[in-house]
């Protein structure tokens, strides 16, 4: 018995063994930068190789050739909206950014498929979502670990840079900060939508607030043609609650016939529920 609780013992500390996983500082750790340029979201993810004494640009990586523009898998970058880069639009998504160096000037491209470890196995032009040219520029000090940054930051730009060797390499991205502020003011200056009058009078309904305010609410979000049946919904129970009966039972129809109308049978069951406690 004692021997054969030994080997079972001895079989999970092996297994325990072989199934741990050791953790090594990684040669070229992975990095990520999160920038809000205007109203957008900027990321990048990429990984960050070191010199080590290595000569970089026209060596270990070539010139003229398509580079990952980093180490492992190739670098992303994410944007929230629309942006333009060298007058080209670049939907809102995720880009891979792939470069051709040169002594000096880089080709900066943004591919639509992200998902490549390094550069893609088969090019395809009809994946680039747009391509600059961008100047070489020699900086003063020499910077070791392959560097990407979001500077420059205005209103509605700013520069993706490329820094690694003496070299610094800029792209300036313009975000559309003027459309959507443009719009966000047209929109609450409009006045409240339907729907924040519907939030703003359940929220006032389930924190049993003022009841009277939130049938106001009500009585704004269920304006015009068509009332949602779930805003209608919500009116009736809030007359119920302040006692008038008769209008929650006619809202409450409203709410069940305009329910039937769209197929919705959890609206049905719960308007005809309540049309028969009130009706008592």
């Amino acid at each position: 018995m004692i021997k054969k609780l030994f080997t079972i013992c001895l079989f999970v500390g092996l297994s325990s063994t072989l199934t741990a996983q050791i953790k090594t500082p990684q040669p070229s750790p992975a990095a990520k930068i999160e920038q809000v340029v205007g109203l957008t979201d900027v990321t990048v993810e990429y990984s960050r190789p070191a010199m080590r004494g290595r000569t970089i640009f026209g060596d270990l990586v070539p010139f003229g050739t398509v580079w990952r523009t980093g180490a492992n898998a190739n670098t992303k970058i994410t944007f929230s909206d629309n942006v333009t880069i060298d007058g080209q639009e670049l939907t809102k998504g995720t880009y891979a950014i792939y470069t051709i160096p040169s002594e000096t000037s880089w080709e900066v491209i943004f591919y639509s498929e992200s998902n490549n470890w390094g550069t893609p196995k088969k090019w395809d032009d009809n994946k680039v979502a747009a391509k600059t040219t961008a100047k070489v520029e020699t900086m003063p000090m020499p910077i070791e670990s392959f560097t990407i940054s979001i500077d420059d930051l205005a209103t509605s730009s700013a520069v993706i840079g490329f820094l690694w060797e003496n070299v610094y390499v800029g792209v300036k991205v313009d975000v559309p900060t003027d459309a959507i502020t443009s719009k966000n003011i047209e929109t609450v200056m409009a006045g409240p939508s339907a729907n924040d009058y519907f939030q703003a009078a359940t929220y006032y309904h389930t924190e049993g607030k003022d009841l009277n305010k939130a049938l106001e609410w009500m009585k704004l979000a269920t304006k015009g043609e068509n009332p949602r049946f779930w805003y209608l919904r919500r009116m009736s129970l809030i007359q119920a609650d302040l006692g008038d009966v008769k209008g929650a039972i006619a809202t409450a129809q409203q709410s069940l016939a305009a329910a039937e109308k769209a197929g919705n049978a959890d609206y049905v069951k719960m308007n005809k529920e309540s049309i028969a406690e009130w009706t008592k």
